[in-house]
Formats: C-alpha cells, structure tokens, sequence
C-alpha cells in the first residue's frame, strides 16, 4: 500500500475511535451527575 493512504487510514481511525470514546464516556458521566443531583438535591433527572 501507499504509505500516504497507510497515515491517513490510521489518523482517521485514532480520530474515530477517540470521538467514539469521549461520547461514551460523556454519556456516563451525564447520566452520574444526574443520578447524583437526583439522590443529593432531589432535582428531576429530566431538568
């Protein structure tokens, strides 16, 4: 293979798998800092 299109395949995957794992891990910590808010303040988990 071309060595260009060997970098781009692999930048491209770094850059997919971290947007990958900033949503998941941005999914659980909104989903905690609901739950917390919820058993703390009593805020809906809905606000």
């Amino acid at each position: 293979m071309n060595p260009i299109i060997l970098i781009l395949v692999v930048i491209g995957g770094a850059v997919g798998g971290l947007s990958t794992l900033y949503i998941v891990f941005s999914l659980f910590g909104t989903l905690g800092y609901k739950i917390f808010r919820k058993v703390k303040y009593g805020i809906s988990l809905f606000n």
